[in-house]
């Protein structure tokens, strides 16, 4: 097979975390084309003329943190159903494991976060011979080359967990690019996939989705589906919304009849990012806060020598709360719902 004996993708990708021994290509009985371009690298094509009726092109990825484990079981177990003859592939996907290193190590990252390092990011001086800034640059590239190839309808869902508590378990981020509004068939995907909450987010950044936003044309969006839990520790009964929504997708089925009384998703919108401005600044946010909890009116978040933000009128929430980055990176962001 594909992986070599007794080997499934995950197990072959943490025995080959800096580069697959050879690029590799198989067919399966019904004619589907798998390619392992790189270690977790995985290209699929179904056999020509197979129906592809949603006209569209998917990129799944997760791992791009490497102690993230669930959405990396989730994917290993969607294509150990795919090689078993379980279900048919309909569209062409691109599916990522993004930094095996880390995985195998168990780690968030080795020596810096990969998923700050996209749209170019990679490329800074400081940056240059860490393992993630040439992972940045390998997904980047093989993102290229399968939009390029498949330019219609390229949708991208960049798979996470979290490492703090969420009074939201799961929710999304949707990447800032000028004059755009989410399409309703992404709602639908979202929901149908147990996501109920979505993160409008205010300007481009240097994640994995964003770069795929941004540069791409892609409908992108990071998807948070829970807490962080080492590999054989996770209850994925906990993930079969986004697993049978993804399925649903790859087979190319219709998305299911929404119930007219089911309840809409909750849109928020970021009103501040806090950024780590130097020695004098200071965080008044717990520690151990979870994501989406909400403060009152006048409630002071942050201030420096120069400058104190306080809440506005009406309340507003934080998410991704990280007093411990360097000075110039995000320290979290305060949101507020917009619907």
């Amino acid at each position: 097979m594909i992986f070599g004996p007794g080997l499934d993708w995950l197990s072959h990708t943490l025995t080959r975390t800096e580069h697959a021994t050879s690029e590799k290509i198989v067919v399966l009985d019904d004619g589907t084309g798998l390619q392992l371009q790189d270690s977790g690298l995985l290209y699929l094509e179904p056999p020509t003329g197979r129906p592809n009726p949603n006209n569209e092109s998917l990129i799944v990825s997760a791992g791009i943190h490497g102690n993230e484990t669930a959405p990396i079981e989730v994917l290993n177990h969607l294509l150990n159903e795919l090689i078993d003859g379980q279900w048919q592939l309909a569209c062409q996907a691109l599916l990522i494991l993004g930094n095996p290193m880390a995985m195998d190590a168990g780690q968030r990252f080795i020596d810096v976060n990969l998923n700050r390092l996209f749209g170019g990011a990679h490329r800074k001086p400081e940056y240059r011979n860490f393992p993630e800034a040439e992972r940045a640059r390998l997904l980047e590239d093989a993102c290229r080359a399968f939009a390029t190839k498949h330019s219609a309808n390229v949708c991208h869902y960049d798979l996470h967990t979290a490492i703090r508590p969420s009074l939201r378990e799961k929710f999304a981020l949707y990447p800032f690019v000028e004059g755009r509004d989410i399409p309703d068939g992404q709602i639908d995907f979202l929901l149908e996939a147990e996501v109920e909450t979505l993160l409008l987010q205010h300007r481009e950044g240097t994640t994995f989705a964003s770069f795929s936003s941004s540069e791409l044309g892609a409908e992108s969006f990071t998807v948070e589906l829970g807490k962080v839990r080492p590999f054989g520790q996770n209850d994925l009964g906990r993930f079969t919304g986004i697993a049978n929504a993804l399925r649903r997708r790859l087979k190319g089925e219709e998305p299911p009849k929404r119930d007219k009384g089911a309840a809409p998703i909750t849109v928020f919108e970021v009103v501040h990012e806090i950024l780590n401005t130097g020695d004098s600044f200071q965080f008044h946010v717990p520690d151990d806060v979870a994501n989406f909890t909400m403060y009152d009116p006048g409630t002071v978040i942050w201030e420096d020598s120069n400058t104190r933000y306080t809440v506005g009128d009406t309340p507003e929430g934080i998410v991704f709360p990280n007093r411990d980055v360097p000075v110039g990176q995000r320290v979290g962001l305060m949101i507020r719902p917009t619907r």
